[in-house]
C-alpha cells in the first residue's frame, strides 16, 4: 500500500498495487472484480478518512493491477460513501519513462499539485 498526499495534506490517495495472473474473475459468465480486494481498500479509505476528520480532507482509494495480457482489464471509478474508489491498470510493459509517467498522470489526477508526500515521509515532484 502507498499512501501519496498533497503538498498541503488536504487530499490523500490510497495506492493498493495487485498482481494476479488473471485480474479479474468470471462469475455467471461476466468478468468481475475480486470483490476481497474492493472491500479491502475501502477499508483502508474509510480508517484515512476517520483519522483525519476535524480537518479539511479528501480521501480516495485505488486499486492498481498490473496489466497482463488478458483481453479484459479493470478500469472503473466508483464512488463509495462518499470516497471516490478507482480501480485500473498499470502498464509495466515499457521503460521507466513510460510507467513514471503513467504514475505522474495519477498523481496529478488526484492531488492536483506538483509536489506530493509518499508515505514513507519522502517527496517527490512531478
Amino acid at each position: 500500500m502507498l499512501l501519496l498526499k498533497s503538498s498541503y495534506g488536504e487530499k490523500t490517495l490510497i495506492i493498493d498495487a495487485k498482481y494476479y495472473a488473471h485480474s479479474t474473475q468470471i462469475q455467471y459468465d461476466k468478468h468481475t472484480l475480486h470483490s476481497g480486494n474492493m472491500y479491502q481498500i475501502f477499508t483502508y479509505v474509510k480508517n484515512k478518512e476517520t483519522e483525519l476528520s476535524g480537518r479539511p480532507h479528501e480521501v480516495s482509494g485505488m486499486l492498481l493491477y498490473a496489466k497482463t495480457d488478458e483481453d479484459v482489464y479493470p478500469e472503473n471509478e466508483y464512488r463509495m460513501s462518499g470516497n471516490r474508489i478507482e480501480v485500473r491498470t498499470l502498464n509495466l510493459d515499457g521503460d521507466f519513462a513510460m510507467i513514471k509517467a503513467q504514475l505522474d498522470g495519477i498523481a496529478e489526477k488526484y492531488l492536483h499539485s506538483g509536489k506530493f508526500t509518499s508515505s514513507r515521509g519522502g517527496s517527490f515532484c512531478l
